[in-house]
């Protein structure tokens, strides 16, 4: 009986040693896992290739994709003409490889000055929405994409405008 008592014991005691010894994880396994995601903050370079917004050669985004999936983008081409950020959803879809989806409110210019005046502004004349396929670096400090624009009318119909290019982002660190 005292002999197995004493197996017991030891057994309890190689066990919590074990556990005591194994893998951890640490702060750097969680930042290198957080490197691999594409959760964070961007700054790209847009070119077009077709449709209405290829002649843009100095096209800029800002990112910012949140943990939880959801995202919002933002360019250095927001006030002409005046349009919100966008807003959207992203999600891994393989090793290093994301889409995104995220949509935006366009506006039409006033009819004229004297609608200013009076207390008008830019109106609504559409929505667009974008979709990138992100292939993140295995570093996770950059990206490259594939984007597809498709531009909507008040209605919610196809309109002319849509065009496909690419996409180079750096992610923002200190």
């Amino acid at each position: 009986m005292k002999l197995k008592h004493v197996s017991l014991v030891m057994i309890l005691l190689i066990s919590a040693l074990g556990i005591g010894c194994g893998p951890r994880s640490s702060g750097g396994d969680a930042a290198a896992a957080a490197a691999h995601d594409l959760a964070g903050a961007w700054r790209a370079r847009v070119q077009f290739k077709t449709g209405a917004l290829a002649g843009v050669s100095d096209f800029e985004f800002m990112y910012v994709f949140n943990a939880g999936g959801t995202m919002t983008e933002s360019s250095n081409y927001d006030g002409a003409p005046p349009v919100p950020p966008a807003y959207g959803i992203w999600k891994k879809v393989g090793p290093n490889q994301y889409q995104a989806k995220y949509q935006f409110f366009s506006t039409k210019p006033p009819a004229g000055v004297d609608t200013l005046t009076r207390g008008g502004g830019w109106g609504p004349s559409g929505s667009g929405t974008l979709v990138e396929t992100i292939t993140l670096s295995d570093d996770g400090k950059s990206y490259t994409s594939t984007i597809r624009y498709d531009a909507l009318d008040q209605a919610g119909k196809p309109a002319e405008g849509g065009g496909e290019g690419s996409v180079r982002a750096v992610r923002l660190t200190f």
